[in-house]
């Protein structure tokens, strides 16, 4: 089985159409739709904005559905003149941009263990070239690799997004998937980012953002879809 976790409604109610033989099950307010795409078996739910939603999503998936691995599929904003909207990130790696222990030496982005610290959370290197060879088969969609950066905070101000790439060498920032892949190291599931970029530098340059957060989300229902059917 693989899990897929979304944000947002819009951005899974076109992968759960895209199943047949669906069951909803109700797990901590959150509602899980089981059901076979492509003939794969599938758990889809939406998470609710923000990493403690999305942290506590991934561990009752885990738990209760134990899945092969976890895909976070959805939009995020550009931090990164190398993508604008409509363009599709596939994650290496991810990274928690908002953690911050500095005062204590460490780097901002480390994430403090028993035994050590971590800064990134790498993808499975599989999901991913899986995933970024079905986006490139997508029509006038450019798609790359590279960090995505997640934070309790919708950064709309270009300064800070050049901020959080000039850090991290991020492309994406978003506010779930790095909790998503923090869980996954944890609990040992392998796990891969797919974001389509909603918004861009120049803030949307005047263009609506639910309007395209919607075209975004086609983009990333299409990739998923094809992932599970090559798979």
């Amino acid at each position: 089985m693989i899990g897929i976790i979304c944000a947002m409604t819009v951005e899974a109610e076109g992968l759960i159409a895209l199943c047949d033989d669906t069951k909803t099950e109700e797990i901590y307010g959150m509602s899980f739709t089981t059901g076979k795409m492509h003939g794969k078996d599938v758990v889809i739910v939406v998470c609710g904005v923000g990493k403690v939603n999305a942290a506590m999503c991934t561990l009752a998936l885990i738990d209760h559905y134990k899945p092969k691995a976890i895909i976070n599929s959805g939009v995020a904003g550009a931090v990164s003149p190398l993508v604008t909207i409509g363009d599709l990130v596939v994650a290496v790696k991810s990274v928690e941009h908002d953690m911050n222990t500095t005062a204590l030496g460490d780097k901002q982005g480390e994430v403090s263990f028993a035994d050590g610290t971590k800064m990134y959370f790498e993808c499975d290197k599989e999901i991913s070239r899986k995933l970024f060879e079905v986006c490139k088969s997508i029509p006038d969609t450019k798609t790359m690799n590279g960090i995505v950066a997640s934070g309790d905070i919708f950064i709309s101000d270009r300064r800070q997004r050049l901020r959080i790439n000039d850090r991290f060498g991020a492309l994406a920032c978003e506010m779930e998937g790095a909790a998503i892949g923090h869980v996954c190291y944890r609990c040992g599931v392998p796990y891969g980012i797919l974001r389509a970029i909603s918004d861009d530098l120049d803030e949307n340059k005047g263009m609506d953002f639910v309007k395209f957060t919607r075209l975004a989300s086609e983009k990333t229902v299409t990739a998923i879809s094809r992932f599970l059917d090559a798979s």
